[in-house]
């Protein structure tokens, strides 16, 4: 198979035409018709009256970026059953059907919200099998009693998930904060990732506000001072994501309650929001409401907004359905398509190579049935998906 330095040096010399199609650019929120051609892993060009070595017929057909889904859980599937009786080895092997999963739907890139290590991101770049790359957060770093603080009244801890590759996420204080940051960083870590409040799904502490000012400030500074990295902060409750936007952090996760305080403190400071409306929308609960609301709270505000899915709370199969609830939710069908193309790549800082199609970027594109950007039933009309210029076979049909 081999990695992608492989594919792009191997497939230097030959140019794929993708013609016939609409080309849907994420910054206009217009789609209109265009060829594309492919060099290696990069977009060579754009426009009309193209040619190359090979084609593909696209016509009928609607080309976007390859979706980015800036919170997910890859090695998460398998434990959400009864992982103290599965064997260690399932966390990770689970990832295999997991991304594969992404990939068939044109997810080409994935923010791991705790749960992936570093190995998983170097078997990726060096193909040992297929799926979107994986930027890691190893774990959910928490105060003590956080979600991340694995301990039970019987036996104390049982942190099924700790091994050199996952250390330990329990700090307290902005001394501990700095020195989790640099756990995580020493194990390969990506990004920062931190609970500010309790679970949704376990129903408890969602409006608590679990850090101090001083131990989330010291998290943002440590993670700058490492090579630049950023912090990703869980919170439910309004407090802890006006406190995370305070303190500078990158983005606020899940933020189902959002007030007009917090979504004013998130928009003065550039915080990012990934809401994950799947978590109270693909079986809607009674959070469902409130959890719109704090989208709409979000847009008014000017809080720029991308698309996660904390799949597998709902199943990876459904990533997609995200775009949509998002769209619902006020940002409508161009927009949610942005959120998760371009904004997602912006928020994740990487629109130098990824996010739209456009010449120089990385061939990431998925291609559509139809040309229509309505966002119901997304997955039933994905035809094709390119990662690094890789044609994806499973679940892809022949075009022609």
């Amino acid at each position: 198979m081999g990695n992608d330095r492989d594919r792009e040096g191997n497939a230097a010399m030959t140019r794929v035409l993708l013609t016939g199609g609409t080309v849907f650019d994420p910054a206009s929120g217009r789609a209109e018709r265009a060829d594309v051609v492919l060099e290696g892993a990069r977009v060579l060009a754009v426009g009309a009256g193209l040619d190359g070595d090979s084609e593909v017929d696209c016509a009928g057909g609607l080309l976007l970026p390859g979706f980015v889904d800036c919170h997910v859980h890859v090695c998460l599937g398998a434990s959400l059953g009864d992982p103290g009786r599965l064997p260690r080895s399932t966390r990770p092997l689970s990832a295999v059907p997991a991304l594969r999963t992404l990939l068939d739907q044109g997810v080409t890139t994935v923010r791991d919200a705790w749960g992936a290590d570093a190995g998983l991101r170097l078997a990726l770049r060096e193909g040992w099998f297929e799926g979107p790359e994986v930027l890691v957060s190893l774990r959910q770093v928490c105060t003590t009693g956080g979600i991340g603080d694995h301990w039970s009244p019987r036996y104390g801890p049982v942190d099924g998930a700790g091994d050199p590759s996952l250390p330990d996420p329990v700090f307290d204080g902005p001394d501990q904060a700095r020195a989790v940051v640099r756990r995580m960083v020493r194990a390969g870590a990506d990004w920062i990732k931190v609970t500010a409040t309790g679970s949704l799904a376990l129903g408890r502490g969602v409006h608590d506000v679990q850090l101090t000012d001083a131990e989330l400030r010291s998290l943002v500074d440590e993670a700058q001072r490492q090579g630049g990295r950023h912090v990703m902060v869980h919170a439910h409750g309004a407090r802890a994501a006006e406190q995370a936007a305070r303190a500078g952090a990158r983005s606020v996760e899940h933020g189902t309650f959002l007030d007009e305080s917090a979504a004013e403190a998130m928009a003065e400071a550039g915080t990012w929001f990934v809401p994950t409306l799947s978590t109270s929308h693909g079986e809607p609960t009674e959070h469902a409401a409130a959890h719109r609301r704090a989208v709409r709270l979000a847009l008014a505000a000017g809080v720029p907004v991308a698309m996660g899915t904390d799949a597998p709370v709902r199943p990876y199969a459904e990533a997609l359905r995200e775009i949509h609830h998002l769209a619902e939710a006020g940002l409508g069908a161009a927009g949610a398509l942005r959120a998760a193309t371009l904004d997602a790549a912006r928020l994740l800082q990487l629109t130098d190579d990824r996010g739209e199609i456009a010449p120089g970027k990385r061939a990431d594109l998925v291609l559509l049935d139809g040309t229509t950007l309505a966002t119901p039933a997304l997955a039933s009309r994905v035809r094709a998906v390119w990662r690094s210029g890789h044609r994806v076979r499973g679940s892809a049909r022949p075009l022609g």
